[in-house]
């Protein structure tokens, strides 16, 4: 009978709790915004091509009529609300992990982009929002003279 033995290390389980801590506050400084709303930030990715930049964010378990998306001054804006479905009587909550309650981000945008051609698609959770660049932005090829 081969046995072996395992050490106790009583600080196992304080490892994830720790990193689990580290990433609240540094959604919490990054956003600058409040706790709350940190937690509900949408993950976002934002890509660019020759002709615009792609920002896509995912935002799971909304509707199109949950989501506020402007333009203003350059910043573009995400605003929503992921309500909780609404409570049954005959149904007691053990544990609730999803998170609900408003969210908001805030892009800066660069001064290429026309934002009076930016358009907006929500399909299966995912917003993905195309911020197409002016022409006069976009590079071109330059002859020289003898």
């Amino acid at each position: 009978m081969n046995t072996k033995l395992t050490r106790f290390d009583p600080f196992t389980g304080l490892t994830r709790w720790g990193e689990d801590l580290d990433q609240f506050f540094n959604d919490f400084w990054r956003t600058g915004a409040s706790a709350e709303a940190s937690l509900l930030s949408p993950a976002i990715d934002v890509a660019e091509n020759e002709g615009a930049l792609t920002v896509s964010a995912e935002l799971p378990g909304l509707e199109r009529k949950d989501i506020d998306l402007t333009v203003k001054d350059g910043v573009l804006m995400l605003r929503g609300e992921k309500r909780m479905e609404e409570e049954s009587r005959d149904r007691k909550y053990h544990r609730i992990e999803r998170r609900y309650g408003s969210f908001y981000r805030a892009l800066a945008l660069p001064d290429t982009v026309d934002a009076d051609r930016v358009d907006a698609a929500f399909r299966n959770g995912v917003l993905t929002v195309t911020l197409p660049k002016r022409p006069e932005s976009k590079p071109r090829n330059i002859s020289i003279k003898e």
